[in-house]
């Protein structure tokens, strides 16, 4: 798995530091859901059940650098 430097900086905060690298790489490999944003970049989501959340992960429009990812509230599926 690849990041962006935005990434590496936005995951040492603390509402970020806990979101494993196992649980980012299953949103990529299965997601519940994926949207393509209109700057090309692609969010997946996944259900975290460790914590009882959804996670959104933001990738560049390689599919395959991390660009963002974090616990999203606002998810239904």
């Amino acid at each position: 798995m690849k990041f962006t430097q935005y990434f590496l900086y936005t995951r040492a905060r603390p509402d970020r530091s806990g979101i494993l690298d196992a649980w980012m790489q299953r949103a990529i490999d299965k997601p519940l859901r994926t949207e393509a944003q209109k700057d090309g970049r692609i969010r997946k989501w996944t259900y975290v059940q460790e914590v009882g959340k959804y996670l959104r992960v933001v990738l560049l429009d390689d599919g395959e650098t991390v660009h963002n990812a974090f616990f999203d509230r606002d998810f239904r599926e």
